[in-house]
């Protein structure tokens, strides 16, 4: 059955990265400077998705994909076709959904495909399964354009011709949704962490996002983590329970503050909570205007003493933070973090 044959078809962007380089080949992780900025806050799922088939896909493309189906747009829906209505940030039908669908993140499945998270890991399940379709296929064309071709017009129409099927069908929708989403992945694909982070800079504080951003995708566990890497978290009465069970004490990961402390050290050895972090850099502050990536953002109830968040300046008004219990490692805009009111400023805590 097709997935989203008659769905929405988005045109391929042409970004580059900061630099003016296009990058080549379908290697791991995302650049996000490439990205469109609706993409980047489900950047740590597509690499999470990606891990569920490793090897044979990557982050990008299946990022390249999202946006070649949807705009990167969790509650779209595309025309009714007989095939059913395609649905969500992955254009799911929901014969296909019923198969590929379940619980992600831990927020139910009320949302179905229009869930953005369980939707981009259903994607890279199903995608998979086609890859290992195409593999011992024996058609022409490799495994991942026979892949993105079944996902877009159905396995049976790539068993038809053998192949992808040519610009004559359905007046060359799939030929050009697979060629897009090819071309497109190569560009907003680049290796995780290191100098591939592009648009950063040098300097302490964009090595502070690069060490950071190896953990996307890791999973949020109240008071886990230490500066040398996840670790699992505990339970207070109050943080860390997820459909009340203590999920902190089985979840390797980060907190906040773990991970702003992960992040920068050992060039600043950051206390350990968000608050006493704010004390330590308050005599370097940095306003709104002049963040840079690396600057430590806070969040409070109400002025310092109340302080309860802190993430990570990544650039172009996106932080990279750890969220809370049930989500994972991930660059959301800064306006979106956390309730814009609550914002209370930032610091710097190198040069």
């Amino acid at each position: 059955m097709p997935t989203a044959l008659f769905g929405l078809i988005v045109a391929g962007a042409s970004a580059v990265d900061a630099s003016g380089r296009t990058t080549t080949g379908l290697v791991g992780g995302l650049n996000l400077a490439a990205m469109p900025a609706a993409g980047r806050p489900y950047a740590s799922w597509y690499v999470k998705s990606a891990a569920q088939c490793p090897g044979k896909l990557t982050p990008a493309l299946l990022a390249a994909q999202g946006y070649t189906e949807s705009g990167f747009k969790p509650g779209i829906e595309g025309p009714v076709t007989q095939y059913g209505t395609a649905k969500g940030i992955a254009q799911f039908i929901d014969s296909t959904w019923s198969t590929w669908g379940r619980d992600e993140d831990g927020d139910g499945t009320a949302l179905g495909a229009k869930d953005p998270e369980d939707a981009i890991m259903a994607q890279g399940r199903y995608m998979c399964s086609l890859v290992n379709q195409g593999e011992k296929s024996g058609y022409s064309g490799d495994p991942v354009s026979l892949a993105l071709a079944g996902y877009n017009a159905g396995w049976g129409w790539v068993q038809h011709y053998k192949g992808v099927p040519p610009p004559a069908f359905a007046d060359g929708q799939t030929y050009d949704y697979v060629k897009e989403i090819n071309e497109l992945a190569k560009k907003w694909a680049t290796a995780l962490g290191g100098p591939g982070v592009a648009g950063l800079g040098t300097g302490s504080g964009p090595d502070a996002i690069r060490h950071a951003y190896t953990q996307l995708g890791v999973p949020y566990s109240w008071g886990g983590g230490t500066p040398g890497g996840p670790g699992l978290g505990f339970c207070d009465g109050t943080n860390g329970y997820l459909n009340g069970r203590c999920s902190a004490s089985v979840t390797a990961g980060f907190d906040c503050s773990s991970l702003a402390q992960y992040a920068w050290w050992p060039s600043v050895k950051l206390p350990r909570t968000a608050a006493d972090q704010y004390a330590a850099t308050a005599s370097r502050p940095v306003s709104r205007g002049d963040l840079k990536p690396g600057d430590l953002v806070f969040w409070s109830h109400g002025g310092p003493a109340s302080i309860y968040h802190v993430g990570l300046y990544f650039g172009e008004g996106q932080i990279l933070h750890a969220p809370r219990t049930g989500k994972s490692v991930s660059i959301v805009p800064m306006d979106e973090a956390m309730p814009k009111g609550d914002y209370v400023g930032a610091t710097r805590p190198g040069a």
